[in-house]
């Protein structure tokens, strides 16, 4: 792993816990190590890479402190409806660059993104992905792959016509 990859990976596990998802202290510890091996320099990076199992309860902190000395630090928009789109941008963003699978990201911008903003219309393509990827569609025709191909459209989509905040 190169240092930039070990710094994006600190990044996304920073978003990832900004926008509310569970990330295990065993991933914290990991991506410190990772950014440590990869030569990422920061004054706290060698404690969390060093916590051990019985340690783990203060990975959190350790893990924002070392986000703080990297300038990596994260906090969503303070409005609700404005970090709900930053959050479904962040996914799709996700999906567009292969980190996270088709199938999940869509079903995670309709579950997490889209219920909480009362369905937009600008978030109705991946919905309608999610909601075909899930078996949910009684019309679907399509294969799975097609429509995984699908959700990855509407994601790049998504981003190229980014709906106000």
């Amino acid at each position: 792993m190169t240092k930039e990859e070990a710094k994006a990976q600190l990044g996304q596990l920073a978003r990832a816990r900004a926008f509310g998802c569970h990330v295990g202290s065993d991933r914290l510890i990991q991506a410190g190590l990772d950014a440590l091996l990869a030569d990422v320099d920061s004054p706290s990076l060698p404690l969390l890479a060093g916590l051990a199992r019985r340690d783990e309860p203060e990975a959190p902190e350790l893990f924002d402190q070392v986000l703080d000395e990297l300038g990596l630090s994260f906090a969503p928009p303070a409005d609700p409806t404005a970090a709900k789109w930053a959050h479904a941008c962040w996914l799709a963003g996700q999906i567009t660059d292969g980190s996270l699978d088709p199938a999940t990201g869509a079903d995670l911008i309709w579950t997490e993104v889209a219920e909480a903003l009362d369905h937009p219309d600008a978030l109705r393509p991946i919905v309608h992905c999610a909601i075909s990827l899930a078996g949910q569609d009684d019309d679907r025709t399509e294969s799975f792959e097609a429509l995984r191909l699908d959700a990855l459209q509407a994601a790049r989509d998504l981003l190229g016509h980014r709906p106000p905040p």
